[in-house]
C-alpha cells in the first residue's frame, strides 16, 4: 500500500489526482465497478463456494485485477495499442498483479479482519463479509488505479514527476542507505514486538485482538513519523525537527498516514492468519511477530517518504515551505493546476 501514501504525502502527485475535474471523474470510476462486484457477487455465490476464504480471495482477486487494468486505462485516456507501446508489459503487469491481484487481497483480508474484531465473523456468516470485501477492495483498487493512470498520462504530456509509485525510489533507497534505516528497523522491530503484546491478559479472543491493534497502530505510527522526519531532513536530528513543528502538523502525520496504516497492515496481517493459515485466535508469539514486521516496516516506509519530500521540496521551489508541509490540504492549488493540464493536452494532442 506504499502508492497509496505517495499519492497522498508527495505534492507532486498529491495535487495531480486531488484536482476537482480528476476528483468528479474518479468518483464514478469507484461507483461503477462497485455495482459491478456486487453483480458479481450475486453471481459467483451461486457458482463457487464462497464461504471458503481461499476461494474469496481468489475471486476478490480476479475481479481486482480486471478492475485495476480497465481503471487504469480511464485514467490513461488514451487506446490499449497506445498503453502497450508506450507503458509496456513491466509497467502493466504491475498494475495489475500487485495494483489489482495483491491488493485486492489485502483489502478483503483487512475488511474481513475488522469485521471480525466487531464480532461479525466471516466463517460464521459469510454472505455479508464475503460482499462487502469484493466490493470494497473492488472499489478501492479502481480509485488506486485510476490515479496512477493519470499520472502516467501526466507525465507521457511533459508534467515531471521525481516519484512515480511503483516503489522503485524504495528500493534505490534501500540500496543507498541502508545505515541510515537499519536503526528504524531495529527499533521498529522491538516496539511492535512489545506493542503485541499488549492483549495478553485480556480473556476475550476480539478484544485481545482489538488491544493488540490499537498498541502497534499508536507505536507504529509514531514511528513512521519520527522516521519520516528522519528522511525529509537528513542533516538534522529528528528529535530537533520534531520540537520546532507545530503540534497540529506533528497529529496529522501521526494519524495519517503513519496510524492509518499501521493498523492497516497489522489487521492484514491477522486476516492472514486467520483466514488463510486457518489459527483461530492470535497467540503471543504471532502477535510479537506481526507486531514487530509492520512497526519495523512503517518505520522504513515513513523514511522513505521523507527522503521523497525532501528531494520534491529541493526542485520545487515554486512552492512554499508552509504548503509542501501540508500535502492533503492542498486543493486551493487546484485551480491553478487545471489550467496547466489544458495547456500539456494541448501541446501532446499537437505532437
Amino acid at each position: 500500500m506504499l502508492h497509496r501514501m505517495a499519492l497522498r504525502v508527495l505534492p507532486s502527485l498529491s495535487l495531480a489526482v486531488t484536482e476537482e475535474t480528476v476528483r468528479k471523474k474518479k468518483r464514478i470510476v469507484m461507483v461503477v465497478p462497485g455495482l459491478v462486484a456486487f453483480g458479481v457477487y450475486r453471481l459467483v455465490k451461486h457458482l463457487v463456494p464462497i464461504a471458503d476464504p481461499l476461494v474469496l480471495l481468489t475471486v476478490s482477486s480476479l475481479v481486482a485485477t480486471v478492475t485495476s487494468v480497465l481503471a487504469y486505462r480511464i485514467g490513461r485516456s488514451v487506446p490499449w495499442s497506445v498503453i502497450v507501446r508506450e507503458d509496456g508489459a513491466r509497467l502493466l503487469s504491475w498494475i495489475a498483479g500487485w495494483i489489482g491481484a495483491v491488493y485486492g487481497i489485502q483489502l478483503s483480508l483487512l475488511v474481513l479482519t475488522l469485521l471480525w474484531i466487531m464480532n461479525y465473523d466471516y466463517l460464521q456468516h459469510p454472505d455479508g463479509p464475503a460482499m462487502m470485501a469484493i466490493i470494497i477492495s473492488c472499489t478501492a483498487v479502481a480509485r488506486d488505479a485510476f490515479e496512477i493512470g493519470h499520472v502516467r498520462k501526466l507525465s507521457l504530456l511533459g508534467r515531471p514527476f521525481l516519484t512515480f509509485p511503483d516503489g522503485e525510489q524504495l528500493r534505490a533507497l534501500v540500496q543507498r542507505r541502508a545505515g541510515q534505516l537499519g536503526p528504524w528497523v531495529v527499533v521498529g522491530l522491538g516496539m511492535g514486538a512489545g506493542a503485541s503484546l499488549s492483549g495478553i491478559g485480556i480473556a476475550d479472543v476480539q478484544g485481545a485482538a482489538l488491544a493488540q491493534l490499537l498498541s502497534v497502530t499508536v507505536s507504529g505510527g509514531g514511528l513512521a513519523l519520527c522516521a519520516y522526519f528522519g528522511g525529509l531532513y537528513p542533516s538534522l536530528s529528528w528529535v530537533h525537527t520534531l520540537r520546532q513543528t507545530a503540534p497540529s502538523e506533528l497529529l496529522k502525520y501521526w494519524w495519517w498516514p503513519g496510524m492509518a496504516f499501521a493498523s492497516t497492515y497489522y489487521l492484514v496481517t491477522m486476516g492472514l492468519l486467520l483466514f488463510v493459515v486457518r489459527q483461530p485466535t492470535m497467540t503471543p508469539g504471532s502477535a510479537a511477530v506481526m507486531g514487530a514486521l509492520v512497526t519495523a516496516l512503517m518505520g522504513v516506509y515513513g523514511y522513505y517518504l521523507g527522503d521523497r519530500r525532501h528531494v520534491e521540496d529541493g526542485q520545487a521551489p515554486q512552492l512554499s515551505n508552509g504548503m509542501l508541509r501540508c500535502p492533503f490540504v492542498m486543493g486551493i492549488l487546484g485551480k491553478t493546476v487545471r489550467a496547466e493540464e489544458m495547456v500539456l493536452g494541448k501541446t501532446g494532442t499537437k505532437g
